[in-house]
């Protein structure tokens, strides 16, 4: 029994477990709130293409010799003032402008990782490298998170009203333009938090999934990002857990982990359905 207990806390004993577990809470709490307003708003394909537009800002900072998350925010902000000139300034529908944009970008991205031959490998930018986490970039983490949060919270009724209804928002004296810019700096702020944890592409399950589960399963607000918050926690510790023992990637664990707990709150939904209508 005693056996059992110490291998089963065994994890908890290591460096670089621990700071995984750390570095892992501090992303999963602003990007689980944030996920409830790309939900509500119907951004969820914003935070993709914000993910993935990173990546020529993290070629481009490493060749000017500058941090690679000044070079990724950068990007990000690139990406999401693009999208927003083009909507305003031509026919074409949001989600096709997110699609050229971000390929567009993501493309360049690998173009130049190609061309400049960087020390820093491609698969920690696409998928990251949890159990690499230096003390430095957990304090970068922590900081983007507290300020992304606080951000979220403070604000998080206007952000409400304007995810529901912009037009409204605008009616009744809402800085609609700030609270739209700011939440695409936030968006692009988590991606780089994110980016040396579990990379460029994992991200986007991290902006999308604790926000749809917890829609699902909650009619109010509060409760809805109290769930979300619960379940990224949840979720990201237990990957990294089961990760250990299953000896797989910690990122890819995490994002199947919350994929299941989707497919069980989704039946859970349909069958409460279904007895409703009975």
């Amino acid at each position: 029994m005693s056996d059992t207990i110490d291998l089963l806390l065994f994890p908890f004993q290591i460096d670089f477990m621990r700071t995984a577990f750390a570095v892992t809470m501090m992303i999963a709490l602003p990007m689980a709130i944030l996920s409830c307003f790309l939900v509500l708003k119907g951004w969820s394909l914003m935070g993709d293409a914000v993910s993935h537009a990173v990546l020529p800002g993290v070629v481009i900072a490493y060749i000017l010799a500058i941090p690679l998350s000044i070079g990724a925010f950068v990007a990000g902000m690139v990406c999401a003032l693009a999208t927003g000139f083009l909507k305003e300034n031509s026919r074409i529908k949001e989600d096709t402008v997110l699609g050229i944009v971000f390929s567009g970008m993501f493309g360049l991205g690998l173009v130049l990782h190609v061309k400049v031959q960087a020390d820093v490998h491609l698969d920690h930018i696409l998928f990251g490298d949890m159990l690499g986490i230096l003390p430095s970039d957990l304090i970068e983490t922590t900081l983007i998170a507290i300020a992304s949060t606080i951000f979220l919270l403070i604000f998080r009724k206007d952000l409400l009203v304007h995810a529901f209804d912009e037009q409204h928002a605008k009616a009744i004296g809402l800085p609609t333009r700030i609270l739209h810019y700011g939440l695409l700096a936030v968006l692009s702020l988590t991606v780089v938090g994110a980016l040396k944890a579990i990379g460029i592409i994992l991200s986007v399950a991290l902006l999308v999934a604790p926000g749809a589960i917890a829609f699902l399963l909650t009619r109010r607000f509060t409760t809805m990002m109290i769930t979300a918050v619960a379940v990224a926690l949840g979720c990201s510790l237990g990957g990294i857990y089961l990760a250990f023992f299953l000896d797989s990637a910690p990122a890819p664990t995490i994002v199947l982990l919350m994929t299941t707990v989707f497919i069980l709150a989704f039946i859970r939904t349909m069958l409460q359905t279904r007895r409703a209508a009975v």
